[in-house]
Formats: C-alpha cells, structure tokens, sequence
C-alpha cells in the first residue's frame, strides 16, 4: 500500500512572490496626501498653460482688487494676479524641495558608505559633519546666499549642505550593523574588491531608510526656502516663490489676508502632504514593522 507523501498531503506549496507595494489598502490620510501632492506637482507643471495671467505682470490701477473674474483669488499690492503667482510658486518649491533630496542622497550616500566601512575615515569625516550639525541650518543658508549671488542654484546648495550631515549619520549607522553580517564577511573574505562590497552588499541595505529619509528632506527644503524668502534672504522678490508672497502680504495683511492665507495653505498642504507619504514609506519598508502589523 503507498501511503502519500507530506507534501501530497499538504498540497501545492504557494510560490513567494515580492511586492513592492503594500497589499492591503492605504488609508484615508495617506489617500487624500497622495491626491493632494498630486495635484500640486500636476499645478506646477501645467502652471505656464492653466495661469489666468502673467504672474510678472504689473498693473498698479489693479492694485489689492478682491477676488472676481477677472483675479480668482484677487490682485497684490502690484497688480500682479495672486493665482498665478502661487501656482508658478509651486514650481520653485517642488524644484527646490526634490532638488535638494537628490543632491543630499549623491553626496551623502558616498560619504556615509566610506565613513562606516572605513574606521580610519570615520572619525574625519563625522568630526565634519558635526561641525556642520552644529550650525543652525537657517542661518548657515542665509551666510552662505549672502556671500553669494541669490539664484535658484545658490539657494538650493545652501538648503542642501546642512542636509547632508543627516543622510551621513544615516547611512554610517546602517553600514555599522550590516558589515558584521556573515554574507559581508564572506565576501572580503572572497577576496571582493571594495567597490564590488559596497555597491553589492552595503548600499542596497540603504535604499529603504534613504527614501524615507529624501521625503522628509524634501519637505524641510520647502520650508527652509518658504523662510529665506520670507526673511528676505532667498530669490529675489520678482521671483514668484511661496515665501516671497507672503513676505510682501505682510504689510496688508489686515487689508488683505488672504496674500498671506492662500500661499502658506499651499505651502502647508505640501509640506503636510509629503511628510504624510514619507511616513507611510517608513511603514511599509521597515520589515519590524510589517511584522508588528501582521503580528495583530
């Protein structure tokens, strides 16, 4: 008499497949933040065909009008239609916001990857980036616009440097735990080049925190750029940025509020929306936490 094996018993054993997106459904906030953050990246690609008027335009017999046909939103004390000046702004910070990200992870992910594997560069390098943390990133932006040209690349690296500490202390750490793994000892072991180490076994191990951490990077440089302009520090205030409008709103705001409302709702809403993204990245990429949440 043959008796079936266990594994005819059990049944087919169902494949493992791997998923990059989570298989339950997101929930309402991370719902909405998507379609917010959505449509202000849609706003501000579409902001030279979809602006009701030329956000540079003058017209001081239209100064402070309320919101009608012909303004939506109303005038500034220039004349200039406050509506396209905040959905060209959205291009600023989007550009600024991912701008700085990307150069943070370039240059940070290096500097971290050699810093963890590397005691003798450890030391040197984290001294540096200490030196860096130490200085509040505000007004290291503000030295460093002031003793330069205001352009839109001078603010972005003056946004970005005080970044790159953080995303150094990140990937150093990561790198300090994951070269005691048995597979990162057996390849030096191997023989490996250090190249082949650090690009096939350290940094994939860096991905998953550098893209919960580009999302809160992006989000503070919005702000910081919101604030240089703010404080007079930024572009200049012909340049239609979040940060300038409201700066200029400022004197009429008891006249006006809504120079100062609409923008910094904007400017809210976007930041708001990121943060909300980078923090359902950080759910779904931890592995202890997917664990925590199936565990229940």
């Amino acid at each position: 008499m043959n008796t079936p094996s266990p594994a005819a018993v059990a049944g087919p054993v169902p494949e493992r497949r791997w998923r990059l997106w989570p298989t339950h459904r997101p929930g309402w906030m991370v719902t909405t933040a998507t379609l917010c953050l959505a449509l202000i990246v849609l706003v501000a690609v579409l902001a030279p065909w979809i602006a009701p008027h030329d956000p540079l335009a003058m017209s001081p017999a239209e100064r402070l009008k309320p919101a009608g046909d012909d303004y939506w939103l109303g005038s500034d004390a220039y004349g200039r239609d406050l509506l396209s000046r905040i959905l060209y702004g959205a291009r600023i910070s989007l550009i600024v916001g991912i701008g700085s990200a990307l150069i943070s992870v370039v240059i940070g992910l290096p500097l971290g990857l050699l810093a963890g594997f590397f005691r003798a560069l450890d030391t040197l390098i984290m001294r540096i980036m200490d030196g860096l943390m130490a200085i509040p990133s505000v007004l290291l932006a503000i030295a460093i616009v002031s003793l330069t040209s205001a352009s839109l690349w001078t603010v972005m690296a003056a946004i970005t440097v005080p970044e790159i500490p953080r995303v150094v202390r990140l990937v150093r750490s990561v790198v300090l735990s994951a070269r005691e793994e048995p597979y990162v000892e057996a390849a030096v072991s191997l023989g490996s080049s250090l190249p082949v180490i650090m690009w096939r076994h350290l940094m994939p191990n860096t991905l998953a925190p550098l893209i919960v951490m580009s999302t809160y990077i992006c989000a503070s440089a919005i702000l910081t750029e919101a604030i240089l302009s703010f404080l007079g520090a930024g572009l200049g205030t012909e340049t239609p940025t979040w940060g300038n409008i409201m700066s200029e709103g400022r004197t009429y705001f008891q006249i006006k509020p809504g120079l100062i409302f609409w923008p910094g709702l904007m400017l809210s809403l976007c930041i708001l929306s990121i943060n909300l993204l980078g923090d359902a990245a950080r759910d779904h990429l931890d592995p202890r936490l997917q664990k925590r949440g199936g565990g229940q």
